[in-house]
């Protein structure tokens, strides 16, 4: 049986002190966007331009992948197109065995974590270093990120200095994150030199030029497809923009978004191999034209992975990234993931409030919690939810759509709950579990209301 949603989370809430530990830092990183973000008054209007160039190249995108197809094989890059997750990863073997490749370092990618790239080498003997700081770190505690921008989010300092002390022999309680920082460059450097083969994510890739942007703060998707011979990035294609020009307009909203940085430290554009360098460009599906072919969720494509919605979803902050049991977390994959495997993911579009603070943040402007909603709506109906949860919101619509049995219901409800608190405030109440219960009002507020009208 899948994990669900409910069950991972309250596996991360037992921890209470590190929860409010993640919730605050997010938090704090949630209030660094919104600084970046009102400190330009033309904010609004760049996530409007943002919003209208993405729902023109999803209204185009055959034309433009064909462009930029045409524009990178002129520039030198070799163009895959793989429908699945396996056919990427194939893809990616092949050209791995065509070489007689042994050294791999890879840069952030949340394709290959969606296609589950390095479990797929791993079965082939053939290891890859992911040389992302955080990625290293969950990479060597054999953990998925648990977050797409802060991979190791969830991981305190202290846990860190012991995955270092195990893997890297450093200082064993030196919990410093220059000294830990430092180590990890020390490693990684060799990884760097002796690399022969190097595999980056796309941010951005252009149709006008076909080349491609890719977005970090620590050079090391750089240093990987600087050193090595043969560079391969990984694209979905959803990550295609018309022109080059319109990375001023996503650029300086991506890393605001992120960190509430004003743009990342490295913005590297790649448009063909250096001499003697081979370079190529896997374009991936994998569900991607499913998704663009319903019509409430296709907008979710627009997505540019910066992960602000995750940073302000007080559901994502004080539950964990690891608890939405996929390789994209938070509110933007619990709409990009029942569209892959809804019966899966099926427990996903529930672990919201649906606050709308989500779309409030998002740069490109999708509507997450509505397409939440949509999403409930869609599971529901295709009997994917618990027989409790079925007949519970049955019981609810009755109630709620007859004025009169509301009123009833709830005169019922207060005087049990006072005559009888045990009802409610017991073991067996989930709900109680994990809440503190309100005192109970003595007269509702219509009753209130009637009272108080015309006073």
């Amino acid at each position: 049986m899948n994990p669900k949603h409910a069950d991972l989370a309250e596996q991360f809430i037992a921890d209470e002190p590190r929860t409010n530990w993640h919730d605050e830092t997010l938090w704090f990183v949630r209030e660094k966007r919104d600084k970046a973000a009102h400190g330009l008054p033309e904010w609004e209007q760049l996530r409007e331009w943002a919003s209208q160039i993405k729902n023109h190249t999803l209204s185009n995108l055959s034309n433009y992948l064909k462009d930029f197809e045409e524009k990178a094989k002129a520039n030198g890059i070799i163009v895959h197109w793989a429908a699945d997750g396996e056919e990427h990863n194939q893809i990616v073997h092949g050209i791995i065995r065509k070489h007689n490749i042994k050294k791999i370092v890879k840069s952030k990618s949340m394709l290959t974590e969606e296609c589950h790239l390095n479990e797929y080498l791993s079965h082939q003997g053939i290891e890859v270093v992911d040389t992302d700081l955080g990625e290293r770190i969950v990479q060597f505690r054999k953990e998925p990120p648990s977050h797409i921008v802060l991979p190791a989010i969830h991981l305190t300092k202290k846990q860190v200095s012991e995955t270092f002390h195990e893997y890297l022999n450093t200082e064993e309680g030196n919990f410093d994150p220059q000294y830990l920082t430092e180590a990890a460059r020390q490693h990684l450097r060799n990884k760097f030199i002796e690399s022969e083969l190097a595999i980056t994510g796309v941010n951005f890739a252009i149709a006008e030029t076909g080349g491609f942007v890719v977005c970090t703060n620590e050079g090391n998707a750089d240093m990987g497809a600087h050193t090595a011979a043969v560079h391969i990035a990984c694209m979905g294609f959803e990550k295609i923009i018309p022109k080059a020009e319109h990375l001023a307009v996503f650029l300086r909203l991506l890393a605001r978004s992120a960190t509430g940085q004003p743009i990342t430290t490295y913005s590297s554009h790649f448009h063909k191999p250096r001499p003697n360098q081979e370079m190529h460009i896997v374009i991936v599906d994998n569900g991607r034209s499913r998704q663009l072919g319903r019509t409430d969720f296709r907008n979710s494509l627009k997505c540019i992975r910066c992960a602000a919605c995750f940073n302000t979803c007080p559901v994502y902050r004080r539950s964990g990234g690891h608890s939405y049991h996929t390789a994209v977390a938070g509110p933007i994959g619990s709409i990009l993931n029942p569209n892959l495997d809804m019966k899966a993911n099926a427990d996903l579009p529930f672990a919201s409030t649906l606050c709308g603070s989500c779309t409030n943040v998002c740069p490109v402007k999708i509507d997450i919690h509505e397409q939440l909603w949509k999403w409930r709506q869609i599971i529901v109906s295709e009997g994917l939810v618990t027989s409790s949860k079925k007949i519970g919101m049955k019981g609810m619509a009755f109630v709620f759509s007859k004025p009169k049995v509301y009123r009833l219901v709830g005169s019922m409800a207060r005087w049990t709950m006072q005559k009888f608190p045990f009802v409610a405030s017991n073991k067996w109440n989930s709900w109680y579990q994990q809440r503190e219960m309100p005192e109970v009002p003595k007269q509702s507020f219509r009753e209130w209301y009637l009272e108080n009208k015309n006073k």
